[in-house]
């Protein structure tokens, strides 16, 4: 007996922000590169590469949609998860150990 949970979006949109992709859904909530604002601001992704708006209705760019554009809230501003690097050469004394967290926006997509 096979399995299969497969999700279908009436309407979502690709984006292109921070030079990565992210799939734009409306109503849903995504972490992407740090942008400026404060919580609450209205964010608008002119970058779009791909929208659905319904079935077999689709849009693709080359590489972007004239005139696509995706609108977001920013519901706050916050910092990933560390990352430890550590560097180590054995026989030589040698360890280095740095830690780094990424600054990251989380948004809500209101609208394609």
């Amino acid at each position: 007996m096979e399995r299969t949970s497969k999700v279908v979006f009436e309407k979502y949109a690709i984006i292109q922000t921070g030079g990565k992709q992210y799939q734009a859904i409306p109503g849903k909530t995504i972490a992407i590169e740090k942008l400026a604002g404060e919580a609450g601001d209205a964010v608008t992704f002119s970058q779009v590469l791909f929208t659905k708006t319904g079935e077999g209705a689709y849009t693709f760019g080359k590489p972007f949609i004239e005139g696509g554009k995706v609108t977001a809230n920013i519901v706050k501003q916050m910092r990933g998860p560390k990352i430890i690097v550590f560097k180590f050469k054995r026989r030589k004394k040698y360890r280095l150990k740095k830690g780094h967290r990424q600054a990251i926006t989380v948004v809500r997509i209101e609208n394609i």
